[in-house]
């Protein structure tokens, strides 16, 4: 009987070991991944699990996990809001993203789109938080399966309910908010401490041309190792409103106008800088560049800008001093077709940028292409493959 318990035991013990040998992590990234089709809303941002391997996307209505081959391993769905930017928190392993239910143009797109009604009049953004390892197979519900929370951020919801005065009209959202999209990871900003990591989430901006408030991105500081106390689990006919009631911080980066803000936002650990891939704006006065580059070196800097027909004191970020330069306005940045639907590090200098599509069935898709950041007076990125 000892002997059988015993052989048992060294059994169990091998198959253990050649499964987890069976999901070694290759020593390099695939140089092009295909994402697949994945219904009628368009990719909006990635995560990466490196440990695990593991490629998280989110396409609007659904986030889907896949494997380093290609294949896809599960998918979250059932939002009825917009599910954006992605990153992953190597604190606690799970995935980070955007979500919003709002009732303006875009919400409204997708609630024709999916063919749902829910929600009318009520606002609400949140950080999605994703187990990844209960992600194991096709269409999971986010509502129903112990899988995903929410943690409400009350400060951009007030900013877009907010009412200010512009020239001599009353015009709604402060900042021109218009919700969030792009978030990521990183240091404190201007901080040599780089072990403690913060979650930074970027407001859309409306790019109204009429607006003189709208011409900063704004970026909100979290620290979420206290979050457990607030996550909740998702119900989109009820609401919560469990989150932070102030971020750590506020910070304004002039970019000039951009069309819904900050799309998507990744921190490089080998240069120690965030990247932030925006839709160029249309204002005229400006350069109008689709990729800009906060400084994550330089503190935070103390200046005021215009808000409620006034000068308002806020905290602004840095540019880095690279790349073509705006004579008349001093902004900084690049001409970059990619990125505002995915762009994440992959160390070395090297990232994936998202190149999506829709393909003939209508379905939406995207590739991801590995790419060298250049950072020179004409390229930003270079294309490896």
């Amino acid at each position: 009987m000892k002997k059988t318990l015993l052989f048992s035991f060294f059994f169990i013990l091998m198959l253990v070991n050649t499964q987890a040998q069976e999901v070694k992590i290759p020593s390099h990234w695939p140089d092009a991944f295909f994402s697949g089709d994945h219904g009628k809303m368009h990719v909006q941002g990635m995560a990466l699990d490196k440990k695990n391997g593991f490629i998280y996307l989110s396409f609007t209505d659904r986030l889907v996990k896949m494997n380093l081959s290609g294949r896809m391993v599960g998918s979250v769905s059932g939002f009825i809001g917009h599910l954006g930017d992605l990153d992953f928190n190597d604190e606690d392993g799970r995935i980070y993203g955007s979500l919003e239910y709002k009732n303006d143009a875009i919400g409204k797109g997708i609630k024709k789109t999916l063919g749902k009604e829910e929600n009318a009049g009520v606002n609400g953004f949140y950080i999605a938080i994703f187990d990844g390892a209960k992600i194991v197979h096709s269409d999971m519900d986010a509502e129903t399966e112990d899988l995903l929370r929410t943690v409400y951020l009350t400060e951009v919801v007030q900013d877009y309910e907010a009412e200010v005065a512009v020239g001599d009209n009353l015009i709604s959202h402060r900042f021109a908010c218009s919700g969030i999209d792009g978030l990521t990871f990183a240091p404190s900003i201007g901080s040599s401490n780089l072990d403690k990591k913060y979650l930074y989430v970027a407001y859309g901006i409306y790019g109204d041309l009429e607006r003189d408030d709208n011409d900063h991105q704004v970026i909100l500081k979290y620290d979420v190792s206290n979050w457990s106390k607030y996550e909740k689990q998702l119900s989109q006919d009820n609401l919560h409103t469990s989150g932070p009631k102030k971020p750590l911080e506020k910070y304004f980066v002039k970019t000039g106008n951009t069309r819904y803000g900050i799309q998507n936002l990744a921190y490089d650990s080998l240069t120690g800088n965030l990247f932030a891939a925006v839709y160029k704006g249309s204002k005229t006065q400006f350069p109008n560049f689709d990729l800009f580059v906060i400084d994550g070196h330089k503190k935070p800097r103390r200046s005021q800008i215009p808000s409620d027909n006034k000068k308002i004191k806020v905290k602004t970020l840095s540019m880095l001093q690279a790349g073509p330069k705006d004579s008349d306005t001093g902004i900084r940045g690049w001409h970059f077709k990619w990125g505002a639907t995915g762009i994440q590090p992959l160390g070395d200098g090297l990232f994936y940028i998202s190149h999506n599509e829709k393909g003939d069935n209508g379905l939406q898709r995207t590739t991801l292409y590995k790419y060298r950041w250049v950072g020179d007076s004409q390229n930003s990125f270079i294309r490896e493959n």
